[in-house]
């Protein structure tokens, strides 16, 4: 019977060893944050002050020169490493110009002391491996373990800007106006020189030279702020016509 006994215990060990595995492979995933900013930050690790300033870059890299910078800093990577995890993130996210592939994530898993950084393939000549590395190790770390979170992310984020500057790809297209729309200031001039008179002398006669003269820097102004989509041009136009108007005549 002891002989029975010691063979059904070493079987039920035996049993447990081999069930282990299949308990840590049964963990959940860490889901994908929605991409909703340039910086996600899941662990309050940055002031709201750091994430605004840190967005602002970002958004202004970005519309300069068109690659997409995205910060997302998690407690913990777990069960997966931070490579698994940063490349499970970048597949769903797909950031950067579709049609250049030109987009970078940093990761940093705060708890596990890990960063990685995730480099679409437009990129890859610009940021390899190896500058990866090197700016993870010299730009990032460093400040990270004097407790300077921000800093570090910034000094990474600045090292990434500054290769992607270096890369010859191609720049945002300009915004383009719609062509019955006014774009420019020779537009703006044509629209006073040649609209103002006009409207500005029918107003006139009926509503005499100061009140005619309100009255068309005011649906002048209003013209242009719905055309301009700008209330500070649309004043300018309005108190121009008005100044038109009151004081040259029609």
């Amino acid at each position: 019977m002891p002989a029975l006994e010691s063979l059904l215990r070493l079987a039920l060990c035996i049993c447990a060893l081999l069930a282990w595995p299949g308990i840590a492979g049964a963990q959940e995933l860490l889901p994908v944050p929605p991409l909703t900013a340039r910086v996600i930050d899941q662990t309050v690790t940055l002031s709201s002050g750091e994430r605004q300033a840190l967005e602002q870059k970002l958004a202004a890299f970005e519309t300069g020169r068109g690659s997409q910078l995205v910060v997302l800093i998690v407690p913990t990577t777990a069960p997966e490493d931070i490579a698994a995890f940063a490349n499970r993130v970048a597949a769903e996210w797909k950031i950067g110009r579709r049609d250049v592939g030109d987009g970078l994530l940093l990761v940093v898993a705060k708890n596990d002391r890990r960063v990685r950084i995730e480099v679409a393939r437009a990129l890859e000549g610009a940021v390899p491996d190896l500058a990866a590395f090197h700016i993870i190790d010299r730009a990032i770390t460093p400040a990270f373990r004097e407790g300077r979170f921000a800093a570090g992310i910034e000094a990474g984020v600045e090292a990434l800007m500054a290769r992607v500057r270096g890369e010859n790809l191609p720049l945002p297209e300009p915004e383009t106006r719609d062509s019955g729309g006014f774009g420019s200031l020779q537009d703006i001039a044509v629209f006073i020189m040649f609209g103002v008179p006009i409207v500005g002398g029918m107003l006139v006669a009926i509503l005499g030279r100061k009140l005619g003269a309100l009255a068309t820097g005011g649906v002048f102004g209003l013209l242009a702020k719905l055309l301009l989509g700008s209330l500070v041009l649309g004043a300018i136009v309005g108190v121009l016509a008005f100044i038109f108007v009151l004081v040259l005549g029609t």
